[in-house]
């Protein structure tokens, strides 16, 4: 049973009324359709009952099934030899109905039905005369079998789209799923990060302060000058700890108190890499700029997690990465000129989604472009004055 909309029981209710219209004309006009010696009073009220059940074939099925007895028992009523044979009262409902079947049915009304059309032309054939001609059972048969294997035809592309659908929207959901994930982790280890950077500036500022107690009268210069670092380091502290503030930071992760590495570690970096077997050149262009401490990880990570990419993604042997200092920005190019890995290393995790989000932390961008062949990641790092 389906819950049809007020469009659908028009359609089927239009159906039905125009059916049974052009049925009755074809009782009451002599057309030269109309076959055997029967009642056309009995007729029409077949053709009428017949039509309700083509109305009610999508809303009440079983229902319309049942109507299948209509002409069976007023055959039996008034003898199979005075009945009418009608095209439109009889044949082209039943075709409608065995459609319906087909499209629509499922589970046990789909088989219940179809037996039941089957059931129905058998007797038709079996007990009035003028259906045994085999040319006249070949010709409805035929049609009825058609509109079968047409209505089963539309159902099975119909639930394969379904299904497709459904595939395509569990997948949808389980990648848009797999970015929120990747984002979050590595907003969460960016803010362990940082929260690195700000735990190390407040232990600068607490050995300075110290410093600066304990030689308060003995040496006024050097307290002046650790007042000043303790000013820069703490104006340092305060902006990354607004940083802070807004990463997702497991509690239970915590992270060493010492300082994280920065553009200085890049030599170090660099060296790793080519021990790895990648030929990597560095070239560092422009007046090299004091970074604060988070803008300064943020360098050496996009770097790091480009680098760590050309080894699991491409075929390359050789990478270049290029650092220029603008004079309101920090650009850095890392390319490499060879194929990608066919089949792609295992463990390969979500490099672009976190470089995109450190470089977004401080108001920067990330562009990838794809070279035949070759790979180029290029970061723009907006400078802050310290």
């Amino acid at each position: 049973m389906q819950r049809l909309s007020r469009g659908q029981w028009a359609v089927d209710i239009t159906v039905a009324v125009l059916l049974a219209g052009v049925a009755l004309a074809e009782i009451w006009v002599p057309f030269e359709s109309v076959q055997g010696d029967g009642s056309n009073l009995v007729s029409s009220v077949g053709v009428v009952l017949f039509a309700a059940a083509i109305a009610l074939r999508r809303a009440r099925p079983w229902w319309a099934l049942a109507g299948l007895l209509v002409w069976p028992v007023l055959g039996t009523v008034n003898g199979a030899d005075h009945m009418h044979l009608l095209f439109f009262g009889q044949l082209v409902p039943l075709l409608i109905l065995g459609f319906t079947i087909a499209r629509h049915g499922t589970g046990r009304y789909l088989w219940v039905g179809t037996i039941a059309v089957v059931v129905f032309l058998t007797v038709a054939d079996l007990f009035v005369p003028l259906l045994q001609e085999p040319s006249e059972i070949l010709f409805h048969w035929a049609f009825v079998a058609l509109v079968w294997l047409t209505g089963r035809g539309l159902r099975v592309s119909s639930d394969r789209a379904a299904a497709e659908a459904v595939r395509a929207h569990q997948a949808e959901t389980e990648a848009r799923t797999q970015a929120l994930t990747a984002v979050a982790e590595e907003r969460a280890r960016i803010a362990r990060e940082l929260h690195d950077v700000v735990a190390h500036s407040v232990g600068v500022i607490v050995v300075q302060a110290g410093a600066a107690e304990q030689l308060v009268e003995d040496d006024p210069d050097f307290v002046r000058q650790a007042l000043g670092t303790i000013r820069r380091t703490g104006s340092d502290a305060l902006v990354e700890m607004r940083r802070v503030v807004a990463m997702l930071r497991e509690p239970e992760s915590g992270g060493e108190l010492a300082p994280q590495p920065g553009t200085h570690s890049l030599p170090e970096l660099v060296d790793a890499a080519r021990a790895a077997g990648l030929e990597v050149d560095l070239r560092v262009t422009g007046e090299r700029a004091q970074l604060p401490a988070g803008l300064d990880l943020t360098a050496y990570r996009i770097v790091q997690e480009a680098l760590t990419n050309v080894r699991r993604h491409s075929r390359a042997t050789r990478a270049d990465v290029a650092m220029l200092y603008g004079s309101d920005a920090l650009e850095i190019t890392v390319r490499d000129e060879g194929p990608e890995r066919e089949e792609r290393s295992a463990g390969a995790g979500h490099g672009l989604v976190g470089m995109r989000e450190r470089a977004a932390l401080f108001g920067g961008h990330v562009e990838t472009t794809t070279g035949e062949p070759g790979f180029t990641v290029r970061a723009v790092l907006p400078l802050e004055p310290v």
